[in-house]
C-alpha cells in the first residue's frame, strides 16, 4: 500500500539537513508521498529503508515509452483511478494496424495518413502516435520488409504483433534501435522474447487471460530482464476489458500486486465496434491502443475525447494574455475584452474571423477561467483590466478609447470605466451574436 507522508516522515533521519534539496523532512516527506520526489535524493537513509520507502513510494505503474524521438509515446506513471483525484498524465497511443500482406501502397498511404493527420482544437495540435504491424503471412522477411515500409520505428513509433520468435528478430533488426513495442509474450514463447526485449532495449507487452496469469508472466519477463512491460488481457467483449482493465489499476494503485503495475494494452481490432472500443481504452486506462484505419470522423472523436479525459480537470487549458489582431485591424478597430479560457479564446476567434471585421480581441488572465466564473470569483476585476491595458500596451494600438466588454461582465462596467478612464460599451453574451454587434453598434 501507499504510504503516508507522516509514516514516511517517521522513517526519515529529522535531521532538517537539506542535502535531499528540500527545507525539511517533513517536505521531503510530503514530496515523496506525492510521487514527486526520489528517496534516492536523502543520502543519510540506511539501504533498507531506502528499499522499503522506493517500494512504497514509487510511482505505481512504471512509465513506459514506445519509440524515439518528438513523437515517442510514454504511457504510465499514473496515481488514480479517477482523474479528479489528481489528474492522468500520460494520454494513450493510438496506433494504426497495418498487416504484411497488404500490398505496399496501401501500407505506404496508411502510414502516411498517420503521420500528417492533425486536429486542432483549442490550439493543441492532436495528433495519431504511429503504426502497428501485424504479421499475417508468417513469413519473417515479409514481416521485416513491411517494418522498413512503415518507416522503421524512425518516424512514427512501432508496434510489432507477431507470435513466432523470428519474425520478431527480423523485424527488430530493421527497427529495433528506435524502441517499438514487440507484441507479445506468451506462455510459449516468453522466454525467447523477453531475450530480445532486453537485447534491443525495446518495452515488451505480455498476453495472458485474467489479471493472475498476466502478473506471473510478467514477472517471469521481468526476472528474465525484459523491465519496460505492458499487459495484455485479451478482452472478450468491451465490458470484459472494462471489468479486467478497471481490476488491473486498482491493483496497482493499491499496490496489492506489484506484477501488475505496467501500463495496459488494448487491441481495439478484436471488436466491431471500434468507436466503443476507442472511448472504452480511453476512458479506462489503456496505455496504448490499436486500431485499424479510421475513418477521419473516428479520428477527431477519438482525439477530441482523450484530449478532454487527459486535460488536468484543476487546471483549465489557458491561452497566453495579450493583444490578438483580427483581421488586419486599423487604429480605428474596436477593442473587444475577453479572458483566457481557451475554448472562450477560440470561440471568440471563430466568429469574429468569420464576421471579417477587423478588431482586436484584448485577452486577460483570469488564470483560465470563463468570464461568468472569473466575474463571480474576483478574477476579472477593474484593477486587472486596468493594469493589463497598460501592459499591453492597448493605448498605442489605437486613435480611440473605447472598451467593449462581454456581457456577463457588465456589473464590471462602471467600475472599469473609472479605473481606466475608457469609455466601456456591453457587448452581447453570446459570441454568436457579436458580429450583428459590431456592425449595429461600433462606429470608429
Amino acid at each position: 500500500m501507499a504510504m503516508k507522508a507522516l509514516d514516511i516522515y517517521k522513517l526519515l533521519p529529522k535531521t532538517n539537513c537539506k542535502k535531499c534539496g528540500y527545507p525539511t523532512c517533513l517536505a521531503f516527506a510530503m514530496k515523496l508521498a506525492a510521487g514527486k520526489a526520489e528517496v534516492e535524493a536523502c543520502p543519510d537513509l540506511d539501504p533498507a529503508t531506502k528499499a522499503l520507502l522506493g517500494g512504497a513510494t514509487r510511482p505505481p505503474i512504471r512509465l513506459v515509452q514506445v519509440g524515439v524521438g518528438e513523437r515517442a509515446v510514454a504511457v504510465g506513471e499514473e496515481f488514480v483511478l479517477f482523474r479528479h483525484e489528481k489528474t492522468f498524465y500520460h494520454p494513450p497511443g493510438i496506433l494504426v494496424q497495418v498487416s504484411d500482406t497488404w500490398p505496399e501502397e496501401q501500407v505506404r498511404s496508411i502510414v502516411e495518413t498517420v503521420r500528417d493527420t492533425v486536429v486542432h482544437r483549442v490550439g493543441m495540435d492532436l495528433v495519431l502516435n504511429g503504426v502497428a504491424v501485424r504479421n499475417e503471412s508468417g513469413s519473417p522477411d515479409r514481416f521485416a520488409e513491411t517494418v522498413a515500409l512503415a518507416g522503421g520505428g524512425s518516424a512514427l513509433p512501432l508496434v510489432l504483433i507477431a507470435d513466432d520468435p523470428a519474425s520478431h528478430e527480423a523485424a527488430l533488426a530493421v527497427a529495433g534501435h528506435y524502441r517499438p513495442l514487440v507484441h507479445a509474450a506468451t506462455g510459449e514463447n516468453w522466454q525467447d522474447l523477453a531475450a530480445l526485449a532486453k537485447r534491443y532495449g525495446c518495452p515488451l507487452a505480455v498476453r495472458a487471460a485474467g489479471p493472475g496469469a498476466l502478473a506471473a508472466l510478467a514477472r517471469s519477463c521481468a526476472d528474465a530482464g525484459a523491465q519496460d512491460l505492458m499487459l495484455d488481457p485479451v478482452p472478450g467483449s468491451i465490458q470484459n476489458y472494462i471489468a479486467v482493465a478497471t481490476g488491473i489499476r486498482e491493483a496497482a494503485i493499491a499496490r496489492t500486486e506489484p506484477a501488475l503495475g505496467y501500463p495496459i494494452y488494448l487491441d481495439a481490432t478484436r471488436f466491431r465496434e471500434i468507436d466503443a472500443a476507442l472511448a472504452a481504452g480511453i476512458l479506462k486506462y489503456a496505455g496504448i491502443i490499436v486500431a485499424p484505419p479510421l475513418s477521419p470522423a473516428t479520428v477527431t472523436a477519438a482525439l477530441t475525447l482523450r484530449q478532454n479525459i487527459y486535460t488536468d480537470p484543476q487546471k483549465p487549458i489557458q491561452v497566453t494574455p495579450g493583444v490578438y489582431p483580427i483581421n488586419d485591424p486599423g487604429r480605428d478597430a474596436p477593442v473587444l475584452l475577453s479572458v483566457n479560457f481557451s475554448l472562450t479564446y477560440f470561440t471568440l476567434l471563430g466568429y469574429l474571423e468569420a464576421s471579417r471585421i477587423p478588431c482586436y480581441l484584448f485577452v486577460v488572465d483570469t488564470e483560465g477561467l470563463s468570464v461568468l466564473t472569473a466575474v463571480a470569483g474576483g478574477k476579472l476585476t477593474a484593477t486587472l483590466v486596468a493594469d493589463s491595458l497598460r501592459n499591453f500596451g492597448v493605448e498605442e494600438l489605437v486613435d480611440h478609447r473605447v472598451l467593449i466588454i462581454p456581457g456577463y461582465a457588465a456589473p464590471l462596467s462602471g467600475k472599469i470605466e473609472d479605473a481606466t478612464g475608457w469609455k466601456v460599451m456591453v457587448g452581447p453574451r453570446d459570441a454568436a451574436e457579436l458580429a450583428e454587434y459590431l456592425e449595429k453598434e461600433w462606429v470608429a
